[in-house]
C-alpha cells in the first residue's frame, strides 16, 4: 500500500557514468509525487547517459573528477549552493543501473518521515535479492565490513547498499569526503561515530539493467572495492 506523500522537501541523487541504458528505467520507475527533484551527477559518461537524464526530467549535474564518492559529493555541492530554504531536507541516494528498485523509495524514507531515524539504509539482504543479481565477493564484503562496524563501533548493519536515505543537515554535519568506492561505508561508519540514529528496511534487488558495473564487473574492480571498504574502516576508527 502506498503510503502518504510527504510534505518534506526530498530529492534524489544518482551518480551515473555510461548508465544510458538502465537510467531511463530507473527515471520513469522513481514515485513523482514524492519527490521535488532528481539529479542525475554524470561522472564522465561517454555515451548518452547525460542526455537520457535530461529527457527523463532530470537535473543533469557535471561530475569531472571521477570516482562513485566524487559524483555523489558533485551533486551535493550544488544543492549546498541553493538558499537554505531551497535545499532539502531528505536525500535519497540511489544507482542508475536500475538493480533497485525506485518503487521502494516509500519504504527507504519512512523511518525518517515518520519517525526519529536520521539515515535509513535500504538492505538488500533483507529483502532477499534476486539470485545472481550479487556476487560472491559482493556477499563476503558485505558481510565482513558490516561485522567490523558492529566490532568497532557497535553499530548493526546488514548492508552498505547504494539505496538509502538520509536528513540533509545530518548529511552535511558527517563531512563525508571518500571519492570512490568507500563512500558508502564511509557513511555509515561516520553516522556509528556521530550516534545517528540508523535503521535498515528490506529493499528488493536485481540484476542489472545494461551495461557492466564498475565494481563486481571485474576483478580489478572487486579487488579494490573490497580494500578501499576495509582500508576506510579501520582509518575512520584510527583517525576519526
Amino acid at each position: 500500500m502506498m503510503k502518504n506523500t510527504p510534505k518534506k522537501r526530498l530529492d534524489v541523487l544518482i551518480p551515473a557514468y555510461n548508465e544510458e541504458v538502465s537510467l531511463p528505467l530507473v527515471l520513469a520507475a522513481i514515485p513523482k509525487e514524492w519527490v521535488r527533484e532528481v539529479l542525475v551527477c554524470d561522472n564522465g559518461s561517454t555515451d548518452r547517459t547525460a542526455s537520457v537524464a535530461r529527457e527523463g526530467g532530470a537535473r543533469v549535474i557535471e561530475a569531472r573528477q571521477r570516482g562513485y564518492g566524487s559524483a555523489c559529493l558533485a551533486g551535493m555541492r550544488y544543492l549546498e549552493s541553493l538558499p537554505p530554504s531551497e535545499q532539502p531536507e531528505i536525500l535519497v541516494f540511489l544507482d542508475g543501473d536500475y538493480s533497485d528498485y525506485p518503487e521502494d523509495l516509500p519504504n527507504v524514507v519512512d523511518p525518517i518521515l515518520n519517525g526519529d531515524f536520521d539515515l535509513v539504509i535500504g538492505s538488500r539482504l533483507l529483502g532477499q535479492p534476486e539470485p545472481g543479481a550479487m556476487t560472491a565477493p559482493q556477499r563476503f564484503g558485505n558481510w565482513l565490513a558490516p561485522l567490523l562496524i558492529r566490532w568497532i563501533y557497535g553499530y548493526r548493519f546488514t548492508d552498505l547498499g547504494p539505496f538509502r536515505a538520509i536528513r540533509w543537515k545530518t548529511l552535511l554535519e558527517l563531512k563525508l569526503q571518500d571519492p570512490n568506492y568507500g563512500w558508502t561505508v564511509e557513511m555509515q561508519v561516520r553516522a556509528a561515530q556521530h550516534r545517528l540514529a540508523c535503521t535498515e528496511v528490506p529493499v528488493r534487488y536485481r540484476k542489472r539493467a545494461g551495461g557492466r558495473s564498475k565494481v563486481s564487473g571485474t576483478l580489478r574492480g572487486v579487488v579494490l572495492a573490497g580494500w578501499k571498504i576495509i582500508i576506510t574502516i579501520f582509518k575512520l576508527a584510527i583517525r576519526p
